[in-house]
């Protein structure tokens, strides 16, 4: 988890709460249902992440490289 996360709840793309109606219950018997819905949000979580941690790697490259020699 990143310091941006926790103060920012509302990122596009990622895991919402509000969202999630398949909080499991004591009484619920059934195994839920993945719908076209939940599999494109995860993809949607998948394609902002796997972004985010490019965009990130790309920083660190650009710190950690050697200094241009003169």
């Amino acid at each position: 988890m990143l310091l941006a996360e926790i103060y920012d709840k509302s990122v596009p793309g990622f895991n919402d709460a509000q969202q999630d109606h398949t909080i499991p219950k004591i009484s619920d018997l059934r195994k839920t249902r993945l719908t076209l819905a939940h599999i494109n949000s995860l993809r949607m979580m998948n394609d902002v992440r796997k972004y985010e941690e490019e965009k990130r790697m790309a920083d660190v490259q650009r710190q950690y490289k050697p200094k241009a020699t003169a």
